[in-house]
């Protein structure tokens, strides 16, 4: 009976004993579950995020310069060493292709406008160390001719030909070449060929006045702007650089940028969505250079890569750039036409009907910018010096929209890299929102008494805390 009783009570606590063990595997089962369910969600969220997205902060590029910019509105993106001035090797050429496009557009000549090949320019192309398109003397080339192999194929020769048709002379041609980059205002620049090439390459032929060993030099940030206005000011820039091959002298010639939709195998690899231009570079001093731009869904890129080590690296690192830009920034307006700045709306008014005018900015203000940077932009108002009076009001009468100052787009986030026109931030005009008339001659009569006895006052109450201070 005794023995029965321990039996059972032994039985109960053994069964009491493994379902509390069932019940404890069972939760840290379900624990270490629910923590393995948790890590696998978080690891797929990172593998699910595109790999530019992952390293956006940290683009890391193996070129001594780059920069990144927005093709419509010139904004910069991302920048590295962009205002040091290297060799650009043929990316020189932009400037020569520009030059051209601006004589076509001018009158000056037409892309049926043939010329023959002098002396000197027959000897870069027959010179093999130039691997240039072999030209013919004694024969007419048409411009368009010449500005495709120059452009497509990248051949110095034809660059030459075409410099010594628009200004007679590769000389005189490179005089051209800097008033342009004045006129552009490009920020580091110096031309002493139309080519790209080397000086010392070119022995003798060099154009006058240039260093026997001299080098075109440009800066990223130059080469962003120049290619900025070529492609924004010449459609046929683009129609023409995105041509992955083109006929000349009964030879089929391949384009040198590698990401285009090339048909060779080798080359598909390189393909980039939306690629359309722009040029590239090679010299030992320079390394290999590539101005890029490609369009995806409205918007457009420009990017440039100096002093790379292969022609695989510069087309590696533009996609990294290109992706930066396309993945991490969107377009947005982050303040639209007649936005006021809160508090600030009100300009005080002399002589007016009214004693103040209302303001807002005339146009909206879109601009590429990362979701999360959207927060960080802001409105500063600068006022017209010229437009107020000694005690800083608006003098009446005022017109309905008249511009009365700038409104100044500012950015409070960690890394601002400006625009490519200028290390300014983005203005748009100041207006004022309604017409305020100039007071009769009774009311500002009546309106000079009463600050006339207003100062007196104020004049009175100074004087008398003076004699208790």
């Amino acid at each position: 009976m005794h023995f029965n009783k321990y039996k059972n009570a032994k039985h109960i606590y053994w069964g009491q004993n493994l379902r509390w063990r069932y019940g404890k595997l069972k939760y840290n089962v379900k624990k270490y579950f629910s923590l393995l369910l948790v890590s696998l969600l978080i690891m797929m969220s990172i593998i699910t995020q595109p790999l530019s997205a992952q390293a956006a902060e940290s683009l890391d590029l193996n070129a001594e310069s780059a920069i990144l910019v927005d093709g419509e509105t010139g904004k910069v993106l991302y920048a590295k060493n962009a205002d040091q001035a290297l060799p650009p090797a043929s990316m020189t050429k932009m400037m020569t292709e520009y030059l051209v496009l601006e004589a076509i557009n001018n009158g000056d000549i037409s892309w049926d406008t043939t010329t023959q090949i002098s002396d000197y320019p027959f000897s870069i192309s027959a010179n093999p160390l130039f691997s240039g398109i072999g030209l013919t003397q004694n024969k007419d080339y048409t411009v368009r001719e010449l500005y495709e192999a120059m452009a497509v194929f990248s051949d110095n020769a034809t660059t030459i030909a075409l410099a010594e048709l628009i200004a007679g002379s590769e000389t005189e041609f490179v005089k051209l070449m800097n008033q342009k980059a004045e006129e552009m205002g490009l920020p580091e620049y110096k031309f002493v060929n139309s080519s790209g090439l080397d000086n010392e390459s070119l022995g003798d032929n060099r154009p006058e006045g240039t260093e026997p060993n001299g080098s075109n030099l440009l800066s990223a940030k130059s080469a962003a702007l120049l290619a900025y206005h070529l492609v924004n000011d010449f459609e046929e820039a683009l129609e023409i650089s995105s041509k992955t091959k083109v006929e000349f002298e009964g030879y089929t010639v391949e384009n040198l940028n590698w990401m285009l939709p090339h048909e060779a195998t080798f080359l598909k690899a390189f393909h980039y969505e939306g690629m359309d231009g722009l040029k590239t570079g090679n010299t030992e001093l320079a390394g290999y250079t590539f101005t890029g731009t490609a369009k995806r869904d409205g918007k457009r890129l420009i990017s440039v890569v100096m002093k790379t080590s292969s022609k695989e690296e510069r087309f590696q690192e533009t996609k990294k750039l290109l992706d930066y830009g396309f993945n991490q920034f969107e377009n947005q307006e982050l303040f639209s036409a007649g936005y006021q700045v809160e508090g600030e709306s009100a300009i005080p008014v002399a002589k007016g009907k009214e004693d103040t005018v209302d303001v807002s900015i005339k146009e909206g203000i879109s601009i590429p910018v990362k979701p999360e940077d959207a927060e960080a932009y802001s409105i500063k108002y600068n006022i017209d010096k010229d437009k107020l009076n000694a005690d800083g009001k608006l003098t009446a009468p005022i017109e309905k929209g008249e511009k009365i100052g700038t409104a100044e787009l500012v950015f409070d986030g960690e890394t601002n890299y400006g625009y490519i026109f200028s290390d300014s931030n983005k203005t748009v005009d100041l207006v004022a929102d309604d017409a305020v008339e100039k007071s009769n001659w009774f009311m500002l009569t009546l309106q000079s008494i009463g600050d006339f006895f207003a100062n007196l006052f104020t004049t009175a109450v100074d004087w008398v805390k003076g004699l208790f201070s």
